[in-house]
């Protein structure tokens, strides 16, 4: 009860919250990516699986955040003047970059070589399902590295953390499905978080070396990109709109 009476608790449940939200929208694009290889009537199953999943993977690491905190020791020392102390949180980070810019790499390339545009090519499958939820799982490990050590430095009550947690889970639940259907319908879109993507991997490589980025100069120029491209969507409804119209 003394959630439902501390203000504090509050204010760390819903600043949890939001950055759980945040994070997800990353996981979300990602995930929209992944499915959109597999075949149509297993998308939305390998969305569930890969989101709950997550969210048991998360409530995990939250019941042994003592080992998250210990992953800020160095563990690896590169050189000897000004050595480059590497931790396995920085480790994680590296390689959860590295390999998000790989994949994001791929899909542009397969979109620049058209395929995946052949639809006779995503009903033979160019993903098994569980290689999908594998790398659904991969990911956000890397994506709730420093929601979760944050979240220990927030608050102490296991409850609020996990409470954060299954509700921003359930929202992105319950918008997966939509966010995916819209970015597979849109080329551009598609192409344009895939980007995105490349951008947010080299930011995990850099935060790796222990080179800080500000969130706002990672997500301004992103929401910027989005505004742009909303406008062009609608403009190019409007445009269909108008050449169905004088057709008539």
């Amino acid at each position: 009860m003394a959630f439902l009476t501390s203000p504090d608790l509050w204010v760390a449940f819903l600043t949890l919250f939001a950055l759980e939200l945040v994070l997800g929208i990353d996981n979300i694009v990602f995930i929209s990516i992944l499915t959109g290889r597999l075949p149509e009537r297993q998308r939305a199953k390998a969305r569930r699986v890969g989101l709950a999943l997550a969210l048991l993977m998360r409530i995990a690491l939250l019941a042994v955040a003592s080992w998250i905190i210990g992953l800020k020791s160095t563990i690896i020392s590169i050189g000897d003047a000004d050595a480059l102390d590497l931790s396995g949180r920085d480790l994680i980070l590296l390689l959860g970059g590295l390999f998000l810019i790989y994949k994001a790499v791929t899909e542009i390339h397969h979109k620049l070589d058209g395929a995946g545009e052949d639809p006779t090519a995503v009903s033979a499958g160019t993903a098994t399902f569980t290689g999908v939820i594998v790398q659904i799982l991969l990911l956000d490990a890397v994506f709730s590295l420093d929601s979760v050590i944050t979240a220990v430095g927030m608050v102490d009550e296991l409850a609020i953390m996990i409470a954060a947690v299954t509700l921003s889970i359930g929202l992105m639940m319950v918008f997966a499905g939509r966010i995916s259907d819209f970015v597979n319908r849109h080329p551009t879109v598609k192409m344009l978080a895939l980007s995105f993507l490349v951008l947010i991997g080299s930011t995990l490589i850099a935060e790796g070396f222990d080179i800080h980025i500000d969130k706002p100069v990672i997500y301004g120029p992103i929401a910027f990109a989005m505004a742009v491209e909303a406008l062009n969507l609608i403009s190019s409804k409007r445009q269909v709109d108008r050449e169905t119209a004088g057709t008539r």
